[in-house]
Formats: structure tokens, sequence, C-alpha cells
């Protein structure tokens, strides 16, 4: 086999095992990877807003409303007025939030995470550097994109 194909066969390797645990989480909590993201970012705090979460994950404003309003329909979460500051809402987990994070399958970039932490600080910054190459060859450098593996649609920055 050829680099090209070896090559290929990676990213198509990859792409599959992010749409398995994609499949995954929304058989076993209802819920899309990046919603779970979400939920993951208020359980951090308690609480957040949804300009904190969309900085965090990297993403407009209007994806991360999409996203809470999808999981306060759900009851997973409900939106507060601020007793600090009226102006601001704050995006609380409910107990139903809770539970879906406890009971959820590990989260396939906290995988990464793990394994990514425990390389060597050259290893890293190799693979990152490769990865960022990768993603230019695609002509998907300017993508906005969060670090959340899911292939479910992304939409542009505001």
């Amino acid at each position: 086999m050829d680099r090209i194909d070896s090559s290929l066969i990676a990213l198509r390797r990859i792409v599959r095992a992010t749409e398995l645990f994609g499949r995954k989480v929304r058989q076993s909590t209802g819920i899309t990877p990046s919603q779970f993201r979400v939920l993951q970012i208020i359980a951090e705090q308690g609480y957040t807003t949804a300009k904190a979460i969309s900085l965090r994950m990297r993403v407009s404003q209007g994806t991360v409303t999409s996203l809470v309003d999808k999981l306060v329909r759900d009851g997973l979460a409900v939106r507060e007025k601020s007793a600090q500051d009226r102006r601001q809402t704050n995006i609380v987990l409910t107990d139903a939030g809770r539970t879906v994070l406890s009971d959820a399958p590990d989260p396939l970039q906290q995988r990464f995470v793990r394994k990514f932490a425990a390389m060597e600080d050259w290893e890293q910054a190799m693979l990152v550097a490769n990865l960022e190459r990768v993603a230019a060859m695609l002509d998907a450098e300017d993508m906005d994109a969060s670090p959340v593996l899911d292939t479910g649609e992304i939409r542009p920055a505001e």
C-alpha cells in the first residue's frame, strides 16, 4: 500500500471513529456530542453564559443558542437571570442534565486529551503541526470548528 492510500485510510478511520462515537452518545444520552460538550462546560462552573460557551468552543453565539435551546427543551438545562447582573442570563444544569453527564460513555475527545497529554512536548508540537498541515491540505484551515469531535452540522461564525 502506498503512502497516499495509507494517509487516506488514517483520515477515514478518524472520521469513522468520530461518527461511531457520535452515534453511541446519541443512543445512550439522546444528545449530540456538541450538546454534551455544552453540558460539560456548564458543569465545570455550575453555571455559565452563552457568550462564555461560544468563546470556549470557538463557535458563534448563534450556534450556542441553538444548542442550549435544545438542552432547555429537553429539560437538561435552564436559563436563569443572574442575581449579580440582571442583564446577564446564566445557563444552569438540571438534575436530568447532571444524570446525562454521569451516564454518558467516555467522550472520544477525553480519550484523545488523556493520550495527547501523556506525549512528550516535542511529540505534541509535531502532531499539532501535522494536523494543521492536513487541515490546510483539505482547504479547511479557516473553517469554524470547535474542539469537539462531532460530525454534525457546523454553522459559520457570525
